[in-house]
């Protein structure tokens, strides 16, 4: 699959300036503090993205656990950059079913139009718009009906020197008609379209852009996937956005940024070539600015940008080069939401009767004990599976969790948890950064085979 280069560094002039206009207008913004924007849940991780492939294919590799614990163990975007009419729904269908039942939200990226990347690293795209009006009508038909987010077409707006007059107006209108075609298939989608990054086009500029390619119909804009600018820059530049657009009487859109790279901001442009990069903040939807739905990783770290190596391969040396050295992923996610500081109300509780339903068997864990449960997706020849690990009324401080698997099933790979035996009885234990749960807390991990996995059963010891 070929993925976007990044594009060349630009002034951060024309952005600062913009910002500052917008400053000196008296516009006030949220900052830091500020409830998170309109997206909630857990964003899902690709079980079969080429990252986990590759790690589950090298378990010996000197590099493999650090690009199995920082990068592999993550959600990242699912690109969908093939001209696939046929079976891009059914395709989409499976991706997004298996997000749904493991009850997260999947991030899908639509790099699919005409002309795309301006016949750059990443040339391709539908051969003409109207077929890609059919491609998007039957991406789109895969949705679903539960949250999804959308990263409308990199570089599509952002880029547009190839293009005329002509063709830019039938490219504003196609992205126009896609994101009305994915709302419309799916009312609870999230759709982003192509903001740039804060060292391209100005605020004002972006944002004009936006509005003549839909963003009205849409719930906002991405940055960043094409370039490793700070989190803090790129959310200042995404407010100017905003600020623009309400001027334009286009209110209630919110920005997502890609930090997939930009934990460091030193060395050469293109990430092929660079060594002093990181993998900046981990994915997820506690922004805690009301205008940024998401912190996500659109640009999968480790895949190629097109300088060194072809644009979309993934690269264990690249993967490694942006995890070595960054810090390790949360082991629990913070809450999203202030708990409430209102005293609890004093009225007497009812006196109805309570309901007869048959509480659960099992005894939940106590002291240093812990229990998983297991959910399962299956399909043809194959299942995923979501494991659960819940301490019990004190903190672990490590976890085995014990799998029987129905006969002819086998494990085929793992992501934050380490796995001894394919068939019959597995032991998954703990990695590095989640071995320790507090009381009453949850961590999760997962793995994928093949056979049938539903009738699996699980067990926990606490370390």
């Amino acid at each position: 699959m070929a993925i976007l280069s990044p594009r060349r560094r630009r002034s951060a002039a024309v952005s600062v300036a913009a910002v500052a206009v917008t400053a000196a207008a008296g516009v006030a913004f949220a900052v830091g503090g500020a409830s998170a924007g309109t997206v909630s849940g857990t964003l899902y991780r690709d079980p079969s993205s080429a990252v986990v492939r590759w790690v589950a294919a090298n378990p010996g590799d000197s590099r493999a656990a650090v690009i199995r614990d920082k990068i592999a163990s993550q959600p990242q975007a699912r690109w969908f950059a093939n001209f696939n009419p046929s079976t891009v729904q059914s395709e989409v269908s499976g991706f997004v079913g298996a997000a749904n039942a493991a009850q997260q939200i999947p991030v899908l990226s639509v790099y699919e139009i005409t002309n795309r990347d301006c016949g750059g690293a990443s040339a391709g795209g539908a051969p003409d718009l109207n077929q890609y009006q059919t491609w998007v009508s039957n991406f789109a038909r895969g949705l679903g009906n539960q949250t999804v987010l959308i990263i409308l077409e990199t570089d599509s707006l952002a880029l547009q020197t190839c293009l005329s007059g002509a063709e830019l107006n039938a490219r504003n209108q196609a992205l126009t008609t896609a994101t009305q075609a994915i709302k419309s298939a799916n009312p609870n989608a999230k759709v982003y379209l192509d903001g740039g990054h804060s060292t391209w086009n100005s605020a004002s500029d972006t944002a004009n852009r936006l509005r003549a390619a839909g963003v009205q119909y849409a719930d906002g804009f991405f940055t960043n996937v094409s370039n490793f600018n700070p989190t803090s820059s790129e959310a200042n530049f995404g407010r100017a956005v905003i600020s623009a657009l309400n001027g334009m009487g286009i209110s209630g859109k919110r920005q997502v940024i890609d930090t997939s790279r930009n934990g460091g901001a030193s060395g050469d442009w293109c990430a092929d070539d660079n060594t002093d990069r990181r993998i900046g903040q981990y994915p997820t939807t506690n922004t805690g600015d009301s205008n940024i739905d998401a912190y996500l990783w659109v640009k999968p770290p480790g895949e190629a940008d097109g300088c060194r190596y072809a644009a979309g391969s993934f690269q264990p040396d690249l993967a490694y080069s942006l995890a070595n050295g960054a810090p390790n992923p949360p082991t629990t996610a913070p809450p999203t939401t202030t708990p409430p500081t209102t005293t609890p109300p004093t009225t007497t509780p009812p006196t109805t009767t309570p309901p007869t339903t048959t509480p659960p068997t099992t005894t939940p864990p106590t002291g240093n004990g812990c229990s998983a449960s297991v959910s399962l997706n299956q399909w043809a020849g194959g299942f995923t599976a979501s494991v659960n690990v819940t301490a019990g009324s004190a903190a672990i401080n490590g976890w085995t969790v014990t799998i029987t698997l129905p006969g002819g099933a086998a494990i085929t790979g793992a992501w934050n948890a380490q796995a001894s035996g394919t068939s019959g009885t597995v032991r998954f234990t703990n990695v590095s950064y989640n071995g320790r749960v507090g009381a009453g807390q949850t961590t999760n991990f997962g793995f994928q085979g093949t056979g049938t996995g539903p009738g699996a059963t699980a067990s926990c010891t606490a370390s």
